[in-house]
């Protein structure tokens, strides 16, 4: 295996150590996400339902793309 991939798999995983930190310290500040106007949320009549969150998908791909592009920009 080259170095270079065990090199990206660390940077990799200290990258969701850093969010699953801010989403522990935050988490309770974030819970407007996936409860965003547009997002689909059917719900039975028997207590069934169906939800996608096609909005935060969309605002969560848009923010990472930035975050990437800067990473990518300066480094």
């Amino acid at each position: 295996m080259n170095p270079v991939v065990g090199k990206y798999i660390v940077l990799a995983g200290a990258g969701l150590m850093l969010v699953g930190l801010f989403v522990w310290l935050f988490g309770d500040k974030l819970n407007w996400l996936g409860r965003l106007p547009g997002d689909i949320r059917v719900t039975g009549q028997n207590g069934g339902g169906f939800y996608f969150p096609i909005v935060t998908c969309i605002v969560v791909s848009v923010v990472l793309n930035i975050v990437i592009a800067l990473v990518r920009r300066f480094f």
